[in-house]
Order: structure tokens, then sequence, then C-alpha cells
């Protein structure tokens, strides 16, 4: 059953690239709200595609470490958070803060580093 699945899949993929149709991964942001992905998290404040302030939170594991994230547009924005210690079992939260508009379609992403590694890359594309 999952060799099925993957040409069913596949072949999605391949028709709407002969069809000319673009296939947008993540969930679309029409309104504020929370993604995650493995031990971090993007949060937005705002709806459409105009982004004030973005909430970055890496999840700590039962070590103390140095936690920072980068926060990023498909459209050229970016920005790094302060690197803080973080004691064991502690979130690690900070804010980036675009205050700009952004074409419908633009991707924000936000990638936490644990110690250096990364521990998870959330992304949502904004709508109208």
């Amino acid at each position: 059953m999952h060799g099925i699945t993957k040409k069913i899949t596949a072949g999605i993929a391949t028709a709407a690239a002969a069809i000319g149709c673009v296939i947008a991964t993540g969930p679309p942001a029409a309104a504020a709200g929370k993604w995650c992905n493995h031990s971090v998290c993007i949060e937005t404040y705002d709806t459409g595609t105009y982004l004030g302030r973005v909430e970055v939170s890496v999840v700590n594991t039962n070590q103390p470490h140095r936690i920072s994230a980068r926060v990023w547009t498909t459209n050229g924005w970016s920005a790094r958070t302060k690197s803080e210690d973080v004691g064991a079992f502690r979130t690690y939260r900070d804010q980036a803060y675009p205050q700009r508009h952004f074409p419908a379609g633009t991707r924000l992403c936000a990638e936490g580093f644990r110690g250096g590694a990364s521990v998870g890359l959330p992304c949502v594309t904004l709508t109208g």
C-alpha cells in the first residue's frame, strides 16, 4: 500500500507540473495564528499580508543550551533573535518585528537552534 500511495502522490505532482499548477506547501496565514514544526513554533498576531510582530519559541530539552532563532520571508526580509542560555525544560521566546506588508504568497519561516543545531523549521504562506 505504501508504494501505491507514493505513486499516486508522484502522479499528482507530475500532473500539476504538466498543466502549470503550483502546489504550495505549508498552511496559509490569512489570520493570526501559531504553526509548529518539531521543537519550534512561529506565531503571528496580524491578519492578511501585514506582519507587525512575529514570535518564535523553541522548546528546550532536559539540559541547558544556548538557544537562538532566525526568522525570514521568501522576498528578502530576515532577522536573527538574540541568543540566550536557557535552563533545562524551559521554552525560549523572542520576537522579530517586520512591520511591513508582504505580497500574498510570501512564505514566512523561522528556524530554531539549540546548542547550534537546528531543531525545527515551521513555515507559513501569507495570504490576503
